[in-house]
């Protein structure tokens, strides 16, 4: 006899009456048995800003996931600068791959560790969506305009809390939201969960950083520190698979998210030579005064007509500058450029 599943509320039963368990429900069964203690498990949360019913399907930090994957400033990562802005080539990294890699680090390391690998995927999704358009480049430009500052994490908290989903929001919990403002800076995230993403974003960068570089031609890879190098690796492959070895070995032996100072120190050696060789005054660099001049007069502006913004942003009740950095910091990099060169640069009169 066919066994029928029939969904009432939140509940399924069979035709004979005889509840049987939701779908999100086993998985959280599953979480309980095989995660390690130290895991954040899901049905643990600490919940969201606004209460709402489970989904029978999906785990809380799942649906977290899905939310931020259909996002529309998740899709705008794609034509948003890592480093190299509007590189010739196709195989350099953008802001969107960028954040892939983070999540594919994350989730290797998560599963070793028997972390919760649904909730470090959402986290390193959602970690940079409030970068700016010209990478760090057009933060820096931000933070000197807004009178509060700009940092980008906490953008990318203010994007899934409110300007998200036609300014609702994505209501994400409590756990995806503090590892999204916590992945940079010097407060550690709440769960073990969003520390693995905070040293994996780095692990990330800088590889697929030396990467892009040589393939650019700026460095080579006999520039690179040599005592580094002998530590992790020749190649990208050996360098991210010896720190992402090094980082479950000693986070198991230790019971904390950490490097070994050996690996780590190798690897922040690697970021500093990067800063001098590559993020500060190389050839990746000569268009940051053009940068600066472009979202300086963005920003001006549409803070002297910001009725010129779209609808969204003048029915908000933050101030003018807060509109405009959110309105600025949402734009891709070509999306910029358009806008500039629509409102700033003159077009010849049609034959």
């Amino acid at each position: 006899m066919i066994s029928i599943l029939i969904v009432i509320g939140m509940e399924m039963y069979t035709n004979e009456g005889v509840k049987k368990m939701l779908f999100r429900e086993r998985w959280e069964q599953i979480e309980r048995e095989i995660l390690s203690p130290h895991a954040c498990l899901s049905e643990k949360t600490k919940g969201r800003m606004k209460p709402e019913e489970p989904c029978d399907i999906r785990t809380c930090f799942q649906r977290d996931r899905d939310r931020i994957v259909h996002a529309k400033s998740f899709r705008r990562l794609k034509h948003k600068t890592q480093v190299f802005i509007s590189p010739g080539g196709d195989h350099f990294r953008t802001r969107l791959t960028h954040t892939l890699e983070v999540s594919q680090i994350s989730r290797t390391i998560a599963r070793s560790l028997r972390l919760n690998e649904d909730l470090v995927e959402a986290i390193a999704l959602g970690h940079d969506l409030g970068h700016t358009p010209f990478g760090h480049a057009g933060e820096t430009v931000l933070a000197g305009l807004l009178s509060t500052g700009f940092k980008h994490n906490e953008q990318s908290l203010r994007i899934v809390d409110l300007l998200e989903n036609n300014r609702i929001g994505l209501n994400l919990t409590k756990e995806v939201r503090d590892g999204i403002l916590h992945h940079t800076g010097h407060v550690l995230p709440m769960t073990m969960e969003g520390q693995i993403v905070k040293i994996a974003d780095r692990i990330a960068y800088v590889n697929h950083d030396i990467d892009d570089a040589i393939r650019a031609g700026i460095i080579c890879l006999q520039d690179l520190p040599k005592k580094a190098i002998k530590q992790v690796g020749d190649t990208h492959r050996e360098r991210i698979d010896t720190m992402v070895r090094d980082m479950i070995d000693q986070s198991i032996s230790s019971g904390k998210i950490q490097m070994s100072e050996s690996v780590g120190g190798a690897m922040n050696e690697l970021r500093e030579y990067l800063f001098k060789h590559v993020y500060i005054g190389s050839s990746a660099k000569t268009e940051d005064e053009k940068i600066c001049r472009l979202l300086t007069e963005l920003f001006q502006y549409y803070y002297q007509n910001p009725d010129k913004m779209p609808d969204e942003y003048l029915h908000s009740i933050d101030s003018i500058e807060r509109n405009v950095a959110d309105y600025i910091s949402g734009m891709t990099d070509s999306y910029a450029i358009t806008v500039y060169t629509k409102l700033f640069i003159p077009k010849g009169y049609p034959a």
